[in-house]
């Protein structure tokens, strides 16, 4: 027997929450397609993102360490796929719908510039006065037009749902702007969910890659409160922690935020009782979040990865670098465009400004193209 499409959406209507969306209920896409025999509209979506040539470059994208700095640190791909594992757990828990969660994880960094937030903050400035960089509106101008794998239209063609949540995706490095997204609503419960599970990978992943790499010290954590009740918890009290214990302490620390998550959610949920999509979408603010109690303590350990790891000297040295790189290579090319690739060329002129075509180009770079790109440009030994 044959778990077919039609099945998978009764399943759906019987075994998700009201408040969850539904593949049938779907929006649909942009273009009109024929629906696959056994997987829903929103499996066809994450499928669609895993195969694309912007998810794979994920893997040489900077999360906070550049990719020659060492071969265990975090990169963009990685992140991804654990933000994608927290936001199943969560959505599962909540019985939301864990196809369609996992689609937008998957998509919500597809936009990511090499070398993380300083290159999207030096194409941000390279586009002043021509529309700027933000890299949530990037990620979707590469699923609705810079991917090209379909004959009949450009982009995947994804559903409504989820470029609506790579769209409205926030979290206090990403400022949504999701002006064709009904901006005035609240996305849905698996949209919210993202940006929890984004927070929730950046905060614990991010410090286990600082104490790994010895910019984070125990020192620096002595006032972190969440920090400091994991070890206790866990009866660790030897200084400097083993490679296992700083695993089970930052273990601790995800299994607590998520737990923290799930039941403030379901607090939430059982005081309004939204009784559809449609009533979470008109709320004045999101139900998927922490606890009153846990976000002053997550704002410790914000500002200890603030200040210790991602204003530390050496990642600063590391990003100006990136953004002088990245200013020569956008001004050589506004200057002499015939030295961008022919496929690049044959864009200029069309409905997309030279600058953009620039900047979608070098958004597109991994770290170590970016870098090999650079030294072919003005390294006079180097061949082209």
């Amino acid at each position: 027997m044959l778990l077919t499409r039609d099945r998978l959406e009764e399943l759906e209507g019987a075994q998700l929450a009201p408040y969850a969306q539904r593949s049938s209920a779907s929006r649909g896409r942009a273009y009109p397609e024929e629906e696959h025999e056994y997987r829903t509209a929103f499996q066809r979506d994450r499928d669609r993102i895993l195969h694309t040539t912007a998810f794979r470059r994920l893997e040489y994208k900077t999360q906070v360490f550049v990719n020659y700095e060492g071969d265990h640190y975090r990169t963009r791909l990685t992140h991804t796929l654990e933000v994608a594992q927290i936001a199943r757990t969560i959505a599962r828990t909540l019985m939301l719908n864990q196809d369609l969660v996992e689609a937008i994880a998957m998509a919500h960094d597809l936009g990511h510039t090499p070398f993380g937030h300083a290159g999207e903050a030096a194409l941000h400035t390279l586009m002043a006065g021509r529309g700027g960089f933000n890299h949530n509106t990037h990620g979707l101008r590469i699923v609705e037009k810079l991917e090209e794998r379909y004959p009949g239209f450009p982009g995947l063609n994804l559903t409504w749902e989820v470029r609506e949540g790579i769209a409205k995706h926030a979290t206090e490095y990403d400022t949504p702007e999701a002006v064709v997204y009904e901006p005035n609503l609240r996305g849905t419960l698996e949209a919210q969910v993202i940006n929890v599970a984004d927070e929730i990978a950046y905060n614990t992943h991010d410090l286990d890659d600082g104490l790994r790499s010895g910019l984070i010290g125990e020192r620096q954590l002595r006032e972190v409160g969440l920090w400091n009740g994991a070890l206790a918890a866990l009866g660790i009290r030897d200084l400097p922690l083993s490679t296992i214990d700083r695993n089970r302490a930052v273990r601790y620390l995800i299994n607590l935020e998520v737990s923290d998550a799930v039941y403030a959610t379901e607090a939430r949920l059982q005081e309004i009782r939204p009784d559809s999509v449609d009533a979470v979408r008109h709320l004045p603010h999101d139900l998927i979040g922490f606890s009153d109690a846990l976000l002053p303590r997550n704002r410790e350990l914000k500002d200890v990865l603030y200040h210790c790891l991602y204003r530390n000297w050496r990642v600063m040295r590391v990003s100006e670098k990136s953004r002088r790189m990245l200013t020569s290579l956008f001004e050589t090319y506004l200057e002499s465009p015939v030295q961008l690739p022919e496929e690049v060329q044959a864009r200029i002129g069309g409905e997309d400004v030279l600058e953009r075509v620039i900047c979608d180009y070098m958004a597109g770079m991994t770290d170590r193209f970016a870098l090999e790109e650079y030294r072919k440009m003005f390294d006079p030994v180097v061949r082209p």
